[in-house]
């Protein structure tokens, strides 16, 4: 296996807790390579499973994000597929269109529960977007101008990984008005979301049919035509899990709990430039975003 560390500061005595935590479980560490001083260490280990490596790690190096992965794995991907809301960008869109009608409070509270995992995603959806009924459509580009923020680190990800001449995929449980523009932006091969219904320029309550889901994520992720090693997923909710268990790397970000536990890695500090550091680019080789 390969252990890899990221954090805004590291330390020699960081690496010799993890290399004992390693130790602890049986496991045998091999001579750190530093990607970055300071900032990102991998550490080659022998034996060992991987949940119960990643978590000694995170045990023993709390401030730090941990990556396990197998060490013959083609470690730089080919093909990242990604959520959009609360991953690649900071909020939850629907969520910010519900605070211009007064109704965040309420919204929000049912997003959070079906992003646990708690709801039936689409029914949780089709609920959510009939409160939005009578909505001025020209709230979208108000709520992208004022609340849409891409995630620190996106760009230099997106950049990096389509010069080293890997695809993008990003596939939404949003809303193809956000995902659009977001999209385009990042330089994304293809996006895929929910459209949501306007009728004489309002919102009429509806979204369209068939749901962008769990399954969605999945399907786009295996019918893309990459062998599965070669793929790296990242997501927050349960609605990502099935792309996190089924990439090659999925790694969780800033994730609810059981799309953490489902994942590979949990990036529960960093910004997405760890995915960087996951597959290997050092500081030198990323392609520079801001």
């Amino acid at each position: 296996m390969l252990v890899t560390l990221i954090a805004a500061r590291l330390s020699p005595g960081d690496v010799t807790a993890a290399s004992d935590a390693l130790r602890g479980l049986g496991a045998v560490p091999a001579a750190v390579t530093w990607l970055d001083p300071s900032e990102a260490v991998d550490i080659p280990v022998r034996g060992g499973a991987q949940p119960a490596l990643r978590a000694a790690v995170e045990a023993a190096v709390p401030h730090a994000d941990v990556v396990v992965q197998p060490m013959g794995a083609e470690r730089r991907k080919r093909l990242l597929i990604a959520d959009m809301d609360s991953t690649m960008i900071g909020c939850e869109c629907i969520d910010e269109l519900a605070d211009y009608a007064g109704l965040k409070l309420e919204v929000a509270a049912v997003t959070e529960a079906a992003m646990r995992g708690d709801l039936d995603f689409a029914g949780a959806l089709r609920a959510r977007v009939a409160l939005l009924k009578g909505l001025d459509e020209s709230v979208i580009a108000r709520c992208l101008a004022e609340r849409v923020r891409e995630t620190p680190g996106g760009s230099t990800l997106l950049a990096t990984m389509r010069k080293a001449g890997a695809r993008a995929i990003l596939v939404s449980g949003g809303f193809s008005a956000f995902a659009e523009p977001v999209g385009r932006a990042l330089s994304f091969d293809r996006i895929v979301a929910n459209r949501l219904g306007i009728t004489n320029g309002r919102l009429d309550g509806t979204v369209g049919e068939p749901i962008v889901d769990a399954a969605t994520k999945r399907t786009e992720l295996l019918g893309a035509g990459v062998p599965l090693e070669e793929t790296l997923a990242v997501g927050d909710g349960a609605n990502d899990i099935p792309m996190l268990e089924a990439a090659g790397l999925g790694i969780a970000f800033h994730a609810k709990p059981r799309a953490a536990a489902a994942a590979d890695a949990h990036i529960r500090h960093g910004d997405l430039s760890a995915l960087l550091w996951a597959q290997g680019y050092a500081r030198r080789d990323w392609e520079m975003r801001t």
